[in-house]
């Protein structure tokens, strides 16, 4: 059922504590933790607690929630003192796409060229 955690989902199980990750700041809503293939010398991931597919999915069914997802995304690149920074939402495979949980990546800390890969 959206929303509830997946039992096959590696950001529900790092949201649950089975799969350690590197953890920056944790909110009621969601869970930031360094990206273990870092594109970037900042490559954090913020990720809502609960769980669905992407971002879409997530701002249509919690707008609140999709929310907060940004403001997060903004207070790590704070804390990590970026001047410069891009937030990421890969939406299906084509785009990037690896894990089925909606989530953010936030960049920084090198020049981001565009047009992006």
């Amino acid at each position: 059922m959206p929303g509830e955690p997946q039992a096959d989902c590696l950001f529900c199980k790092i949201v649950e504590g089975q799969i350690p990750a590197t953890i920056v700041r944790e909110s009621d809503t969601t869970v930031a933790f360094r990206d273990i293939n870092p594109q970037a010398p900042t490559h954090v991931l913020v990720i809502p607690k609960v769980h669905y597919e992407n971002a879409a999915a997530l701002a249509v069914a919690e707008p609140t929630i999709a929310a907060d997802v940004l403001r997060e995304a903004q207070t790590v690149a704070d804390e990590e003192k970026l001047e410069s920074y891009r937030i990421v939402f890969n939406t299906g495979a084509g785009a990037g796409q690896t894990v089925w949980h909606a989530h953010a990546h936030v960049l920084g800390g090198r020049g981001l060229e565009w047009p992006p890969g």
